[in-house]
C-alpha cells in the first residue's frame, strides 16, 4: 500500500522570485492525485520539492515521519528510495537498450544478482506493454514507448509513491488515452500513492481521485476531483474551459485593470463571453478487465463520504451521482 504524503506550509523562491507560498495538502495513501496549473506555475518545482531534490525556504513534507525539507541528508536519501519518478521525456540513456535503462536503478542501488534483475525488469516491461522492445535503443522507438519505458524504470524499485511529471507531453490524444488507462491499471496492481503533474484536461477529467491547482503563487484548491471539476472559481473555470477570458494571460496572470476591462466588455455583450456551459463530471477510468478493484478507490469512497458536509453542493451532487448504482458501484 502507498504512503500518505503530508505537505505543510511549503514556500519556494528562486532569488527574489516567489514560485509559490504556503502550500498545504495531503496526498492520501494509495490514491491518484493530479496537480494542474498553467505553464510556469511551478508544478515541476513542487514535485522536486516533495522528493527533496529542491529545498523550499519554509514548510515541511512529511513521509513516514521524515521531513524531506529539514531532516538529515541521510534520512532524506533513505526515504527517497520509496519514490519512483517519471520524467517528462523519460530521461532515458540514449546509448543503452530499454532493458539496460530500466535495469539501471537496480544495478546502482541494490545488490541483486543479474538473474533477479532480469526477472524484475521483464515483469515491469510486461506491465507497461513493452515486451519485445527491450533490446531497442530509445532513439528507435516512439515517444509514447519512451514514456512507458520511463514508467517501467520508475517501478523497478517497487516504489510506494510515484511522481509523474507531465507524462502526456509530446503525446497525441490517442496515446494519452492509453497512458491514462495504464496509470489507473498500475494503481490497481500496486496500490501506490501517485501524484501526476499535468495541464492535460483529458487526464485531469478521467484519471485522479483528487485534484489541485497552482496559480498566481498559491494553491487554489486541493481535494476530491469533483470539487475542482465543478468549481466556479474564475481561474479554475477558465482553465477547464480553455477560454481567453479570465485571470490567466498568455505569459502571466492578468492584472486587475485587464480583468476589469474584460468584465466591462462581457457586460456590454450581455455576459455571453464569460458564461461557460455547465461542466459534466465524466466517470473516472476503471481498471482494465481482469485486474483487481483499486483499493485506493475504496478507501477514497469511505473518506469522501465522511467529508460530504464540508463540500460545495455541486461537488456533493457529482459525488453522489458517481456512486449511484447505475454508475458502476465502486467507481470513484
Amino acid at each position: 500500500m502507498g504512503i500518505e504524503v503530508v505537505v505543510e506550509g511549503l514556500t519556494k523562491s528562486f532569488g527574489k522570485q516567489n514560485i509559490w507560498q504556503d502550500v498545504s495538502l495531503t496526498l492520501p495513501a494509495g490514491e491518484v492525485s493530479v496537480m494542474l496549473g498553467p505553464s510556469g506555475t511551478g508544478k515541476t518545482v513542487f514535485l522536486k520539492s516533495i522528493i527533496g531534490l529542491l529545498k523550499p525556504e519554509q514548510g515541511r513534507v512529511l513521509i513516514n515521519g521524515v521531513d524531506m525539507v529539514n531532516s538529515s541528508e541521510r534520512d532524506i536519501m533513505e526515504t527517497r528510495k520509496l519514490f519512483g519518478l517519471m520524467f517528462q521525456d523519460g530521461a532515458l540513456f540514449g546509448s543503452m537498450s530499454l532493458f539496460d535503462n530500466i535495469a539501471f536503478p537496480l544495478r546502482e542501488h541494490t545488490r541483486k544478482k543479474e538473474s533477479e534483475i532480469r526477472r524484475t525488469v521483464m515483469e515491469r516491461i510486461d506491465i507497461v506493454g513493452l515486451l519485445g522492445a527491450e533490446g531497442k535503443l530509445p532513439g528507435e522507438i516512439s515517444g509514447g514507448m519512451r514514456k512507458r519505458a520511463g514508467l517501467a524504470r520508475a517501478l523497478v524499485l517497487d516504489p510506494q509513491i510515484i511522481l509523474c511529471d507531465e507524462p502526456d507531453s509530446g503525446l497525441d490524444p490517442v496515446r494519452t488515452a492509453y497512458l491514462s488507462q495504464l496509470l489507473i491499471d498500475l494503481n490497481a496492481q500496486i496500490d501506490a500513492t501517485m501524484l501526476i503533474v499535468t495541464h492535460n484536461l483529458d487526464i485531469a477529467a478521467t484519471v485522479p481521485d483528487n485534484m489541485g491547482m497552482l496559480f498566481c503563487r498559491n494553491l487554489v484548491t486541493f481535494g476530491p476531483r469533483e470539487v475542482l471539476l465543478t468549481s466556479d472559481t474564475p481561474v479554475v473555470s477558465q482553465f477547464l474551459a480553455g477560454r481567453r477570458e479570465g485571470p490567466i494571460g498568455m505569459s502571466e496572470e492578468k492584472d486587475a485593470a485587464t480583468l476589469a476591462a474584460e468584465q466591462q466588455l462581457s457586460d456590454s455583450l450581455g455576459g455571453a463571453r464569460t458564461v461557460a456551459a455547465p461542466r459534466t463530471v465524466v466517470p473516472q477510468l476503471e481498471p482494465s478487465p481482469g485486474l483487481p478493484v483499486r483499493q485506493g478507490a475504496l478507501r477514497r469512497r469511505e473518506r469522501v463520504m465522511a467529508m460530504m458536509g464540508q463540500l460545495p453542493e455541486a461537488a456533493r451532487t457529482a459525488i453522489l451521482n458517481s456512486y449511484a448504482p447505475a454508475a458502476g458501484g465502486a467507481r470513484a
